[in-house]
């Protein structure tokens, strides 16, 4: 059984996101709720939040307890959305533009012991 959680427009670079996206891919969530406490970036802020909702909407999709069933995050990935242009003055009359950039985030967390209901339907 999979939860989805999802952040739209986030106000940060999809690249920086990434970085720290990549360190907790694959991982149980407890372990990625621990990497991400102790990572010295501001996407780690972001990332618990969606963690731990993707954690709840399984609980309440599955209407079981998580600690049984071993939860892992099985698709963690953050794509560009729009970017807001904005202009800055430059010298000699110019201007330079400014690109304040955000990102979407998708967590995926499933389970890796199958709960009652996968079992009765294979």
């Amino acid at each position: 059984m999979e939860a989805v959680a999802r952040l739209t427009s986030c106000p940060m670079s999809a690249r920086k996101m990434r970085l720290v996206i990549d360190n907790i891919r694959g991982k149980k969530v407890s372990d990625a709720l621990n990497i991400l406490q102790y990572t010295n970036k501001e996407a780690s802020l972001w990332l618990t939040k969606v963690v731990r909702s993707a954690y709840a909407n399984w609980e309440v999709k599955t209407e079981q307890d998580p600690a049984e069933y071993d939860l892992y995050i099985k698709a963690a990935y953050s794509d560009a959305a729009t970017i807001l242009k904005r202009f800055q003055p430059a010298p000699h009359g110019r201007a330079h533009r400014i690109r304040k950039r955000t990102n979407h985030i998708t967590i995926v967390v499933a389970n890796r012991v199958p709960t009652p209901a996968e079992s009765n339907v294979a």
